[in-house]
């Protein structure tokens, strides 16, 4: 067995040792009935409310109890039922249709015996590996929906005999990790799909081939056959049978895009995507007729080679963005690339006209009218996408950048709906780096609306005689080394004789100029705190040497979440849990007067497949057992669509239901805070964690991430952290590599979406990224921390650290330290340990932190933690 492995156990027997006490608090039912749930009402029952797990009575039981909801039993809890009908309204929503011939949906004559093929009909993926992952109850696979959907399967000797040819080649794959080194050392490896050769019917009615790819926490894709690219098998496959059988459909069981060139014979293609507890019954929805995909693109797809690059990707120490602001669409509309499928690209079961009806400009808000009709023969919605074209007078410019969209309501067949859209054009002003202002430079701003960005009509003109500055600030991040790409501008003239044409009025926009010099609050409670004291509250609550503070899986109080914040002063503990496809806890736990034990130890199950079964069972071992007759609770989360998926909605009242939806878990469990939502930009398809971020776009990413940050925060001591702030684009080396991006990409790409969301929506926490940025890291920026966020985004919440692991090897840049993020306004460094609090106070003792940065640090975790107790 390897060292290394030998640590873990070590350290997870350490964790277990160590753990925090708490009070043992009592089963808390609806109804205020204790331990006994058959006398209580229905949990989170929605029927008189149109609030999700709006139940007033239930509540303020809840609040008299003070303490979280405990669940035993094995029935299937009302919470849960309700959860994910609320979903399955909605999910249908995320998928997108990108090729169809009229094939589908089915109808009541088409059989109901079908061919499934593919390594996603029974390895069906809900979501991403890492933090991404959600411990529902149970989850369905494709095959099992098909199933229960009343179909009869065709191909079970062939799924079958996949099994075993996909379990001898994991088998082979996981003992090469542990050749390699094994557990952490292999962080978020995933196997690459096996090419095979097996016999399979190619001709038939019916056929479906779901192709499944998972990406995640640690390790990026690769340009590779088996994972950006289909295998050879795949290919054949999926050519043979859309050529054979008279019905068929390639379903993507992604997170992101796949290279789908060669395909051409297919003639019906979407992207289910990873919709958490409702994937695989989507699908027999959708495939069914009983619901409809009415998703965009939230990225482009088309092929590897089209993508841009300009820029690095997935460099060990430096990673250039030399492509500047023209990235995705940006980069694509511009220079005129013939792309598969556009960004804001998708297709439904029937056919949309729009028309534009109006357009006005009042002030500096600008407002169209479209009407949109549905000429098809099956009911359905649309999306209407907004784009702002802006004249290349001083700076460069996009050929056009997306700034806002409205879903119709559902349409009939000849159905009308007229959609509204607005934006403010001082919102979307360009960066001059030069005199650090935010400009709208002189000339002709061309408002454009569509149903993608490949597929737009002109609705107006706004002149802007002279240039505006909208804010001016300072610059703050840094020289990158370089210049920012600029691509050749050979755009075709339009004629825009009858479009209709606007004067802005520059007295509308006032000249904002931020003052850097504002002073922070330091709480009187707080200065009378002891140096110790206020050194633990800017630390997390840590067990020295624990394992379980890294993986997070740090909380005592409540199994499974990522971590919390310290007891001091009598202040409760803030319990923070994972995200982003809801919460990540301990399916089950039970409790003792050490605290909270996750029955299924701290490491997930994709961990967990990284060890040899020796480690396993180590691991297994070392994992605390309930004393006889001691209650089992139940934590069971509700999985919500990927990141990527909801954004592929457009919709953003469904976005808010999933934030509503984990909102009522944090409360029914006690977490305070969801690590999540996240926002970083889909730089490149290669990102591994792309599927826990919604767009190539800062507007859409900005926009859901308001929508869902509403969601949650709307109920009682139930916040959000918004991630990973900022840059974080990749996940070679993520821990330090630099991310060297020129002030005005960081502005106008990927701060864009924060600010949106910070000042929509006004988040509690906002959590850092691990990356340096321009040699800094971004942890440690005061520039970025309290210049950028807290004055120019006027951002009120905490800001803590992403759970940082000390590195060890040959790196170009040094580990982030304790007190250097305090001094930066970071207000906590997480998940912590003996050595970053000692760090604090040697800060202090050495004149390298003053008392005062400290305190107003200290001060914010102090308010969260009286606003929560409160």
């Amino acid at each position: 067995m390897k060292f290394f492995n030998i640590l873990v156990i070590a350290l997870l027997l350490i964790n277990l040792a160590f753990a925090v006490p708490i009070k043992k608090k009592c089963i808390v039912k609806n109804k205020g009935e204790i331990g006994n749930k058959n006398d209580s009402e229905e949990i989170g029952n929605n029927n008189e409310s149109e609030e999700i797990g709006n139940n007033n009575e239930a509540d303020d039981d809840k609040k008299a109890i003070n303490g979280p909801t405990r669940f035993e039993g094995d029935e299937i809890f009302p919470y849960e039922t309700e959860h994910i009908n609320t979903l399955a309204s909605y999910t249908s929503e995320c998928t997108v249709l990108l090729k169809k011939n009229g094939d589908f949906p089915l109808t009541k004559k088409d059989t109901r015996k079908v061919y499934l093929y593919g390594n996603g009909v029974r390895k069906t993926i809900k979501g991403g590996t890492g933090s991404g992952d959600v411990n529902s109850r149970s989850f369905d696979n494709i095959e099992t929906a098909f199933t229960k959907g009343g179909f009869e399967i065709l191909t079970k000797d062939f799924l079958d005999a996949y099994d075993e040819i996909y379990e001898k080649a994991n088998k082979e794959f996981q003992e090469e990790l542990n050749s390699n080194g094994g557990g952490f050392l292999n962080f978020g490896a995933i196997m690459t799909e096996p090419d095979y050769d097996l016999p399979y019917v190619k001709e038939g009615d019916l056929a479906i081939y779901v192709l499944s790819r998972i990406s995640g926490e640690g390790t990026d894709r690769k340009p590779i056959k088996g994972d950006l690219f289909l295998t050879d098998t795949e290919r054949k496959m999926i050519n043979d049978l859309a050529k054979g059988f008279k019905k068929f459909m390639l379903v993507l069981n992604t997170g992101g895009p796949m290279d789908l060139s060669d395909l051409d014979s297919v003639e019906n293609v979407l992207v289910l995507s990873q919709l958490g507890v409702n994937t695989s019954n989507t699908l027999v929805d959708v495939i069914t007729g009983a619901k409809y995909p009415s998703g965009k693109l939230a990225t482009t797809w088309t092929k590897y080679e089209d993508y841009q690059t300009i820029g690095d990707f997935a460099e060990k120490d430096d990673t250039n963005y030399k492509e500047g602001i023209y990235v995705g669409y940006r980069y694509f509309d511009t220079v005129n690339t013939d792309v598969m499928y556009p960004f804001g690209f998708g297709l439904g079961y029937t056919d949309f006209e729009y028309e534009i009806k109006s357009a006005k400009l009042n002030g500096e808000t600008f407002e169209v009218k479209t009407n949109v009709k549905n000429v098809g023969k099956y009911k359905g919605k649309e999306v209407m996408e907004l784009y702002l074209s802006k004249p290349n007078t001083s700076l460069d410019e996009p050929y056009q950048i997306l700034v806002n969209f409205a879903k119709t309501k559902e349409l009939k067949p000849k159905q009308k709906d007229t959609v509204t859209i607005k934006f403010k054009l001082s919102d979307f002003a360009s960066y001059d780096t030069k005199t650090a202002t935010y400009i709208l430079d002189k000339g002709d701003y061309v408002v454009r609306v569509g149903n993608s960005s490949r597929n737009t009509k002109p609705c107006g003109v706004i002149k802007v005689k002279s240039r505006i500055d909208v804010r001016k600030v300072d610059n703050k991040l840094g020289d990158p080394g370089f210049k920012d790409y600029v691509p050749e501008l050979n755009r075709k003239k339009e004629n825009l004789s009858k479009v209709k044409k606007f004067t802005l009025n520059a007295k509308s926009i006032k000249k904002e100029v931020i003052d850097y010099e504002k002073p922070y609050e330091i709480n009187e409670a707080v200065k009378a705190l002891t140096l110790e004291e206020k050194a633990k509250l800017v630390i997390g609550a840590y067990v020295e040497d624990a394992i379980g503070s890294l993986i997070g899986a740090a909380s005592t109080t409540v199994a499974g979440a990522a971590g919390e914040t310290a007891k001091v002063a009598g202040l409760k503990p803030v319990v923070m849990a994972d995200g982003p496809a809801g919460l990540r806890l301990a399916k089950s736990y039970f409790l003792d007067e050490t605290g909270a034990h996750n029955l299924q130890g701290n490491l997930p199950e994709s961990m967990m497949n990284l060890f040899d079964e020796e480690t396993k069972k180590l691991i297994e071992e070392s994992i605390p057992k309930p004393k006889e007759g001691e209650p089992i609770y139940h934590q069971y989360a509700t999985a919500i669509p990927i990141g990527t998926a909801i954004a592929q909605s457009w919709n953003k009242e469904f976005a808010r239901i999933c934030g509503d939806i984990v909102g009522t878990e944090m409360e029914m469990f006690g977490v305070q805070l969801w690590l999540a939502p996240a926002l970083n930009i889909h730089r490149s398809i290669l990102c591994g964690r792309n599927f826990e971020y919604y767009s190539e776009d800062p507007y859409i990413s900005g926009a859901i991430t308001a929508a869902i940050t509403s969601g949650v925060q709307k109920h009682k001591n139930a916040f959000v952290t918004l991630k990973h702030f900022a840059a974080n684009n990749q996940e070679t080396n993520r821990y330090l590599n630099s991310s060297n991006v020129s002030e005005r990409a960081m502005r106008e790409i990927y701060l864009k979406g924060f600010e949106i969301a910070v000042k929509e929506a006004n988040p509690k926490a906002i959590m850092t990224s691990y990356n340096l940025i321009n040699g800094i890291h971004s942890n440690e920026s005061k520039d970025l921390t309290s210049d950028i966020l807290r004055k120019e985004f006027g951002y009120k919440g905490i800001v803590m650290t992403d759970w940082v692991m000390k590195m060890e090897g040959d790196y170009k840049y040094p580990n982030p330290t304790a007190y250097k993020v305090i001094k930066a306004t970071g207000d906590i460094f997480m998940p912590g340990s003996k050595a970053d609090y000692e760090n604090v106070l040697e800060a202090i003792k050495n004149n390298e932190l003053t008392m005062e940065e400290l305190e107003i640090s200290a001060t914010r975790i102090y308010n969260l933690a009286k606003e929560i107790e409160n």
